[in-house]
């Protein structure tokens, strides 16, 4: 038999004080006066051994009744079977999983009430303990300190769920953080209540318990139930126009093992439904829809794709913004231009495109950073600045349109195209003055760039195509456009962070044939200027761990915050050409009372002016409903006898099969009911033993 608090002990010295009053018998004898025998009273006589007997056993009852007593308040116990056991003297830090998943239910009782139903009554074990730490997902500084059970039990009422899952190993991290500065050299716990969802809790097989602390799991043997959530959200095309129609696609995903079907999704741009569908998920698959809408206005406009998908609740809504009609900003540098200006013929007719024309010799290159197409027309040689510069543009992702000179110095062109990709480069030593045109091939109408172009009704008729003569060849790139002899007369070359380069094989004079002033000639420079907008980044992730976001001309010491109603964020950042890379703040680094939400966010520069809008949603990790069984826990830990997993935290019994496996069985009641038996004997012969 062991005590929990061997300290009481020194209370049996106690004893000694009825011993001293029985063998020291401190009663006096008082003389009473009285005038008449008649006012006696007849007295039971009594042996002296009767009365030696008598005092023996009153004075065993009083001794056993104070030793009851003080080992009753020593809490004396017998030791567990477990030659670890569990210490409630040492460092005891319970760990609550408040992710997002425990949102799922069992019996209509969410898998966070049990899980702090559960630890409340694991609190009893740790009544008398003054070093409790609870954390939680949240990673508070609250959770920094050690406190009572009574404090740990106010703090259990204010748990909400948190949208950063932590995986085990950064949990235990924090957990010894806490031990090693309380307690580094003593017997200390650890306990772990979750649903441990196999996505979030990162990888097991490195996560290493120290020999000197007891781990106790307690799974809550999660069931993989159903749970919709939407994987990505991306428009059919690059860019989308008012008044207008355009297709949004949705790829939805079922991370339950339950069938769903004909699910109802709906779609709200600037708080208004504008279309809706349905959808079926096999467990574990995925299925894209697409939802219709036009918009009426230019800008950004705020979305969101809704259903109703129960008990897990968190992943029904996920944001996006888009953006309508966004200029496209055309640079036209030129050397040699054809008669008729046909690049200013294409672009200045429609407000989407915003051109600008200079000579390729007088410009500012810094006007390249607010551009999304060059096209360099009729440019006999390319070198020095406008080389280099023009390499930087593509590398960084703009869209470059070469259309040669009658005369094009493949000395200087040869070493520019091989640094973009393209190689093989030939003069093809025509005279100006008469040159061979050739006729164009058909193009081939299956090519993503030439999706959209042709009319679906005319999608097998033949074409009336022009013809062009060229004055260099190349053997690089995708051939979007070819002559009947084979040679390229238009490729697309991609390079780098998502530039193009567009070779046209003749200048647009009509000398070199008449492909700019044929129909095909406008869709193709308009398809090409279409492209060079970057594909719309509908929507971001807190969980990301670096953002970049297209900004317009960014100052250099400009600072740049993220805003939400009253809650605003400056992240780490910084700029690279027209990128801001962003790196999130973890909700842990965040100031006191802050917390990110999923929803809009305006991107503010210095001054306070908005220059981008964009949606953030919390990861879908914890939309996968995978858990790890008890069975798979303890194959995990098999090589760790300090780790001990229960097999539900839906036994009724557990706090009780946790306290006689780890502690023991308490015997303090006992000795409690015990002392006073012995009181009551005391008064029962006190007050009954006579003769």
């Amino acid at each position: 038999m062991n005590f929990l608090y061997p300290s009481f002990l020194f209370g049996l010295l106690a004893v000694s004080v009825p011993i001293a009053i029985h063998l020291f018998n401190f009663r006096r004898t008082r003389r009473v006066f009285f005038t008449n025998v008649a006012l006696l009273r007849t007295v039971q006589t009594e042996t002296k051994s009767f009365r030696r007997l008598k005092h023996w056993l009153i004075l065993a009852a009083r001794c056993l009744f104070l030793a009851c007593l003080v080992l009753a308040f020593a809490q004396p116990f017998l030791p567990s079977k477990s030659k670890l056991g569990l210490s409630r003297q040492g460092v005891t830090s319970l760990y609550v999983d408040n992710s997002y998943s425990m949102q799922n239910e069992r019996n209509e009782k969410r898998y966070l009430d049990i899980a702090t139903g559960k630890l409340d009554e694991l609190l009893t074990l740790f009544r008398n303990a003054t070093s409790l730490q609870l954390l939680t997902n949240d990673f508070s500084a609250a959770e920094q300190q050690a406190g009572t059970a009574e404090s740990v039990r106010d703090r259990i009422t204010a748990i909400r769920f948190a949208h950063t899952p932590r995986t085990l190993e950064t949990v235990y991290r924090r957990q010894r953080n806490l031990l090693a500065s309380l307690n580094p050299g003593g017997r200390n716990q650890l306990f772990w209540f979750s649903d441990f969802q196999k996505s979030t809790v990162g990888d097991l097989s490195r996560l290493k318990i120290d020999t000197t602390d007891r781990l106790f799991i307690v799974p809550l043997d999660a069931e993989p139930t159903k749970n919709v959530y939407v994987d990505s959200v991306w428009l059919s095309t690059p860019f989308i126009r008012e008044m207008q129609n355009n297709s949004l696609n949705v790829k939805l995903t079922n991370g339950g093992r339950e069938n769903v079907k004909n699910l109802p999704i709906r779609l709200y741009l600037d708080d208004t439904q504008t279309s809706t569908a349905s959808a079926s998920l096999p467990p574990g698959g995925s299925t894209t829809v697409s939802l219709n809408f036009n918009v009426t206005s230019k800008g950004y406009h705020r979305g969101r794709v809704v259903f109703e998908d129960f008990p897990i609740t968190f992943d029904n809504e996920y944001f996006f913004v888009i953006e309508a009609s966004p200029a496209v900003r055309v640079l036209h540098l030129y050397e040699q231009k054809a008669a008729t200006d046909y690049v200013n013929a294409v672009y200045s007719d429609d407000s989407l495109f915003v051109r600008r024309s200079f000579s390729a010799q007088n410009f500012d290159v810094g006007q390249l950073r607010e551009t999304d197409l060059v096209v360099l027309e009729g440019v006999s040689q390319v070198s020095g600045t406008l080389r280099s510069e023009l390499e930087r543009f593509v590398r960084q992702g703009g869209s470059l349109t070469i259309v040669p000179p009658s005369a094009p110095d493949a000395a200087s062109y040869g070493p520019f195209l091989s640094s973009l990709g393209i190689t093989g480069l030939q003069t093809a030593g025509l005279q100006s003055s008469d040159p061979t045109l050739l006729p164009i091939a058909e193009p081939d109408r299956r090519s993503p760039f030439f999706r959209d172009v042709f009319q679906q009704s005319y999608q097998s008729e033949p074409l009336n195509l022009p013809s062009a003569a060229p004055v260099w060849r190349w053997n690089a790139g995708d051939r979007l456009l070819t002559l009947r002899d084979g040679s390229p007369l238009l490729t697309q070359s991609r390079v780098g962070n998502g530039g193009n380069v567009y070779m046209l094989a003749n200048p647009l004079s009509s000398t070199y044939g008449n492909l700019a002033e044929h129909a095909l000639f406008v869709p193709v420079m308009y398809k090409m200027a279409a492209l060079s907008v970057r594909a719309q980044r509908t929507a971001y992730s807190f969980e990301e761990g670096l953002l970049t976001v297209p900004i317009t001309n960014p100052a250099e010491r400009a600072v740049y915050k993220l805003k939400r109603n009253k809650l605003e964020i400056i992240p780490i950042q910084r700029v690279v050409g027209n990128q801001l890379l962003l790196e999130m703040p973890k909700s842990n680094e965040l100031a006191a009372g802050q917390e990110v939400e999923a929803g809009y966010y305006e991107l503010q520069n210095s001054a306070g002016k908005t220059e981008r809008l964009l949606a953030f949603n919390h990861s879908h990790q914890e939309s996968a409903m995978d858990f790890y069984s008890a069975d798979e826990l303890r194959r995990a830990f098999a090589n760790q006898p300090n780790v001990e997993v229960f097999d539900s935290i839906q036994d009724g019994d557990f706090v009780q099969v946790l306290e006689q496996e780890n502690v023991g069985r308490s015997l303090w009641k006992y000795f409690l009911l015990a002392a006073l038996a012995f009181l009551l004997i005391e008064v029962g012969l006190v007050r009954f033993m006579k003769g």
